[in-house]
């Protein structure tokens, strides 16, 4: 077929349609939000929940939604820039974090809806679903990964892997997790636990850290500086882990340090006590307000009658 020239006439933008604010941003993508969104009519007005993970250069962000006719309702959420609170002092945007902010999250919302499941305990890299277990069932999300890639290995799906293993209940399997593949033969899908157990506990990063410790020692200075000044080795990492996760089943709602000002800011010293500050102008009594009336009027030169 021949080259056909597109005629932009009057009858063409007349008919023109503007693309939503969001998708014109390249911010949504409204086919899958769609189908993540649409709720069974039988259901009436039950809200069908999201695990949404985003991850900035500095943040993983972990949040359940839900949405209504107007807006989208937040039930939690939880940010890796909390981890530092639970002993993870620094690489708040690995695979091993993202696990961690999705068992941040997934206890948090255990905890609020009084739900009892643990979850997987003992952190194997194996293939787990929570199942249900007496008259409440687990919570159930799907997984919202927005515009991110959805490559074998990819970091949201650390997220996943953090808030099922914390009990949440997640559709999934473990083709997308670190370590499956695809066998050439038979065109089935392999999963490699030990693979996915090393990355959970940073062990990627531990094997990249020997490497530039060994080959390139300023290389190391400048891509690990955080973890230097944290005191934390190469050999530090599994532990450190081990124990902010730990540390997260134990009390998931770990209350801001009195050193921590913000995002990703810290303040020298103590947090200053509040001290409560009024505006309001304080009543006065009739007599009062005749005496600040002669006053008045004498500073001007005006001769002041008794009132």
């Amino acid at each position: 077929m021949g080259f056909v020239k597109v005629q932009k006439n009057r009858a063409y933008y007349k008919r023109y349609q503007v693309k939503f604010r969001r998708r014109r941003a390249c911010k949504t993508d409204y086919a899958a939000r769609k189908a993540l969104v649409l709720q069974d009519k039988n259901k009436y007005g039950s809200p069908k929940y999201r695990l949404v993970v985003r991850i900035t250069n500095r943040d993983v962000v972990c949040q359940i939604f839900s949405s209504d006719l107007t807006h989208d309702v937040c039930l939690a959420a939880a940010y890796s820039h909390e981890l530092p609170r639970y002993g993870i002092k620094a690489g708040l945007t690995n695979y091993a974090a993202c696990y961690a902010t999705g068992l941040l999250l997934a206890r948090r919302v255990n905890a609020k809806l009084n739900l009892d499941y643990e979850g997987q305990t003992e952190v194997d890299g194996e293939f787990f679903l929570v199942e249900k277990d007496g008259e409440k069932g687990p919570f159930r999300a799907l997984l919202d990964v927005g515009l991110a890639r959805t490559s074998t290995g990819a970091r949201v799906f650390g997220a996943l892997k953090g808030a099922v293993d914390g009990g949440l209940d997640v559709p999934h399997n473990d083709r997308r997790f670190p370590g499956s593949y695809r066998d050439e033969e038979t065109k089935e899908y392999a999963s490699q636990p030990d693979v996915h157990r090393n990355y959970i506990f940073g062990g990627h990063v531990k094997t990249y850290m020997e490497h530039l410790q060994e080959n390139d020692e300023e290389a190391y200075k400048r891509q690990f500086s955080k973890f230097i000044a944290a005191g934390v080795g190469p050999d530090d990492l599994e532990d450190m882990y081990a124990k902010a996760h730990a540390a997260i089943r134990a009390d998931p709602f770990v209350k801001r340090g009195s050193n921590e000002l913000g995002y990703f800011k810290t303040r020298k010293g103590a947090k200053p006590a509040i001290v409560k500050k009024s505006f309001k102008r304080a009543k006065i009594s009739n007599a009062q307000r005749r005496s600040r009336i002669q006053q008045i009027l004498t500073a001007r030169g005006v001769e002041a009658q008794p009132l």
